[in-house]
């Protein structure tokens, strides 16, 4: 877009979220339409005036609102207030950290807002969905001799209630997720020459380091975690579950920090920690790697003398 006049920019990006928002109606391609539908907003709030941007912003609703019916101005308007809380940032230079944070914070409200929503207004319970989901589920398994003889009803409401006390974690990952891809894929376009923004980056991977006082509280949730029934309906239970992996997160990607740390110590082809982080993210007990980088100053070994 380097040699395009600024109105054809927008108009391309206009175009771009429009096409989002259609592929929202086909399977295979709505995942990665739901991944990327912020990104065109973020790129236009950041660019342009307000008033610019709803003018761009409306015939994209309304083309939209045509072709799939008003409903998908649901899914739309969901995308677009995170997408301008980030570009607001953008507009002021803020750093990285907050821009991400900010939009983790706009992404979770939103989602139990809608959860709130569902619940309360549409009278459409999220939960009672999820209960019938995996009875059903369950009980169709059994049907074709799938399900162990020892599984019994007490078995299935438990897995139930453990999905219901687990969508807190659910939604902070799902918030996570849509600020950090946004956030990787806008700011490059925002600082590219096409637009010169100059934004400012998160730290460098081989630079992520986690505080020393986390691992303390991780120590101790995982010790709780051992005693504490999942059984119980109490707080301490439900906490637990949602806490162990947001750390067991959190300190896997300090893991995947410290490999970075190590490719670039020793010389290492870029691509050696990328492939290495796919494991490291995917199997939780790895984890273990980022603790004992922040518990211990074990980086020292590898640091070129």
């Amino acid at each position: 877009m380097k040699g395009l006049k600024p109105g054809l920019k927008s108009v391309l990006w206009s175009g771009a979220a429009l096409l989002l928002i259609l592929l929202l109606a086909v399977p295979g391609l709505n995942l990665l339409s739901v991944l990327l539908l912020m990104v065109p907003y973020v790129v236009l709030f950041s660019t342009l005036s307000a008033r610019s941007f709803l003018l761009h912003l409306v015939p994209v609703w309304v083309i939209a609102a045509i072709v799939l019916g008003p409903g998908i101005l649901i899914v739309a308007l969901f995308f677009l207030i995170p997408a301008v809380v980030m570009g607001q940032l953008y507009k002021r230079k803020e750093p990285a950290a907050r821009v991400l944070k900010m939009t983790f914070v706009a992404v979770l409200a939103l989602l139990l807002l809608e959860l709130i929503v569902f619940e309360y207004v549409l009278d459409l319970s999220v939960f009672d969905q999820m209960r019938t989901v995996v009875r059903d589920m369950v009980s169709d398994l059994r049907s074709n001799n799938l399900v162990p003889a020892v599984w019994t009803d007490d078995y299935t409401d438990l897995m139930i209630r453990m999905m219901i006390n687990s969508i807190p974690v659910a939604f902070m990952m799902i918030a996570f997720m849509y600020s950090v891809i946004t956030h990787f894929i806008a700011r490059r376009i925002l600082n590219a020459k096409a637009y010169g923004m100059e934004l400012p980056g998160t730290p460098e991977a081989k630079d992520w380091k986690l505080p020393r006082s986390l691992v303390v509280f991780y120590l101790i949730v995982y010790v709780l975690d051992l005693f504490v029934s999942a059984e119980s309906s109490s707080f301490l239970p439900i906490a637990l579950i949602n806490l162990m992996p947001l750390l067991r997160l959190a300190f896997a990607i300090q893991a995947v920090g410290f490999f970075f740390f190590i490719a670039h110590e020793r010389g290492w082809h870029k691509v050696v920690p990328v492939l290495i982080a796919i494991p490291v993210l995917l199997f939780p007990p790895l984890s273990i790697i980022g603790v004992l980088d922040a518990a211990f100053p074990i980086r020292k070994s590898f640091k070129k003398t």
